[in-house]
């Protein structure tokens, strides 16, 4: 934020998701049309890979001198935090609820490892989630959640995962969102109904290529506000948010078009 303050034109973010997340909400934050720039590092490299944006740091500072400026849409998520407040922050790539959040927290634990010492540095972004996938699939309960999507009537539904996206790609390289684009001025919203935990993981290729969309579980909508609370009002649902796990149910999404200014390739 002091950056974006201090009028300088070119922020870069050197890191994973949550890092990149952390410096756009600093530069929308402060009332600043400073923009954002990208080298990536860290475990998921999800936003990037939206952006066309190479993974190796050489290439990517390449892209930085010769890229061009563009206007995206970003997700601003109002939820319940750790300590019980109602806060907001901003998002690039998705939000969602479900089994991400266990995912997430399994890789962040460096819960998946194989070999002893071998942590999520060691095995990589892609393998270290789609190992806390396979963990996580059967010891994971489905999420029960009352959702609203802009002005239709709430639904109830029990589901695996649901996935807010304004960017392509979650989980270490899925391809949740195929058809999102950054710059409509919508949420592609994706829903992974009440798969049982074998067709989940026998189908988990299709969420990397993108393909998932293609199954009667699977549903996609689009929206620019969405509304969802536990269906339980005992039961605490976790948020995921570009990586992170910040809070919790109940949530509200909204997307805020063209807010911010990225260099890429």
């Amino acid at each position: 934020m002091r950056g974006a303050k201090e009028g300088r034109g070119l922020i870069i973010a050197c890191g994973g998701d949550g890092t990149i997340s952390e410096v756009a909400n600093g530069i929308l934050e402060s009332g600043c049309d400073a923009e954002l720039g990208i080298l990536p590092s860290g475990t998921g490299g999800d936003f990037r890979r939206t952006l066309k944006i190479p993974a190796r740091a050489s290439d990517a500072a390449r892209s930085l001198r010769t890229g061009r400026t563009r206007r995206i849409d970003v997700g601003r998520v109002t939820f319940v935090n750790h300590k019980g407040a109602q806060v907001s922050m901003y998002f690039l790539g998705v939000g969602s609820f479900g089994m991400s959040t266990e995912i997430i927290e399994g890789v962040k634990r460096k819960e998946a490892r194989w070999l002893p010492g071998a942590g999520t540095g060691r095995l990589g972004g892609k393998v270290s989630f789609a190992i806390s996938t396979a963990r996580t699939t059967f010891a994971s309960p489905k999420t029960e959640a009352v959702v609203k999507l802009d002005d239709e009537r709430e639904r109830r539904l029990t589901v695996a995962n649901l996935v807010i996206a304004n960017a392509r790609y979650f989980g270490g390289g899925m391809k949740v969102a195929p058809n999102a684009k950054l710059d409509d001025g919508q949420f592609d919203v994706i829903t992974i109904g009440d798969m049982s935990a074998l067709k989940i993981l026998a189908n988990v290729r299709k969420l990397y290529n993108g393909t998932h969309l293609e199954m009667g579980e699977v549903s996609q909508a689009r929206a620019r506000v969405v509304v969802a609370r536990p269906a339980r009002k005992t039961e605490k649902v976790a948020v995921e948010v570009d990586g992170e796990l910040p809070g919790r149910l109940p949530a509200t999404f909204e997307i805020l078009p063209k807010a911010l200014r990225v260099r890429s390739p």
